[in-house]
């Protein structure tokens, strides 16, 4: 089964100085059909206005992961981290027992655009952990690079669940296929540009969820950038 969520259906906030999409439930965003996806329970889209951003504030068993898409992101917390994200780096935080951060744009020029996911951990209550890393457009150009995994392997990141998370940059016209296990959804968020999954399109900010499927393939309108997440089983409808 694949189901399309378009970009516009997503529920939306502006701030003025930070522009949110929320793929699920989200703060003042409350809808019972889209709460969380098997243990994705956050994807938004934000673009944070020039030297504005988060001040410090607590998270708690969760992973929190940061894909930057444009701009400058300066990040610190209460584990003595202090770094700026650029395009192309991903940020990785084990909420665990608590973690207190903030995140700003480190530009007073340009806006910062990124998107800020959360998944559930497999336990509560683990170390808060931190970790970053540079996976630049030659890594992901029509080849689905690994980001994040359970077990780190292949140069990804380290979360604490059974997500593989995967990033390509999918050329014109070129096509990516992936193979599924039995027992697994994915979640597919194309992050820009444009590709289409048998008789769906998809345009920035859209998605599709998949169960059941053994395989998937997707062709590139114009050149697009697009995460997928293999996902333990989803349960429910």
């Amino acid at each position: 089964m694949i189901r399309l969520r378009k970009s516009q259906d997503r529920g939306h906030a502006n701030h003025g100085w930070l522009d949110s999409y929320h793929s699920f439930s989200f703060s003042e965003y409350y809808d019972p059909e889209h709460m969380q996806y098997s243990v994705l329970r956050v994807i938004n889209e934000d673009v944070i206005a020039p030297a504005m951003g988060f001040g410090m504030h607590p998270h708690k068993d969760m992973e929190i992961i940061t894909y930057m898409l444009q701009g400058e992101l300066r990040h610190e917390d209460s584990l003595g981290n202090g770094s700026v994200i650029r395009a192309g780096d991903v940020q990785r935080m084990s909420a665990g027992t608590g973690i207190v951060h903030s995140e700003f744009n480190a530009s007073d020029r340009t806006q910062a655009h990124l998107l800020q996911i959360w998944l559930l951990p497999a336990q509560d209550g683990i170390a808060p952990g931190y970790e970053e890393k540079h996976f630049g457009a030659a890594q992901k150009r029509d080849r689905w690079c690994l980001i994040a995994s359970p077990d780190a392997r292949d140069e990804s990141l380290r979360i604490h669940q059974d997500v593989a998370l995967y990033a390509t940059v999918l050329s014109e016209n070129k096509q990516i296929a992936y193979q599924m296990e039995t027992g697994r959804s994915l979640y597919i968020q194309v992050a820009r540009g444009s590709v289409s999954l048998d008789e769906f399109l998809l345009e920035a900010g859209d998605a599709i969820k998949v169960d059941g499927q053994q395989s998937i393939e997707l062709t590139a309108g114009e050149e697009a950038e697009v995460l997928l997440f293999d996902l333990p089983a989803h349960q429910g409808h």
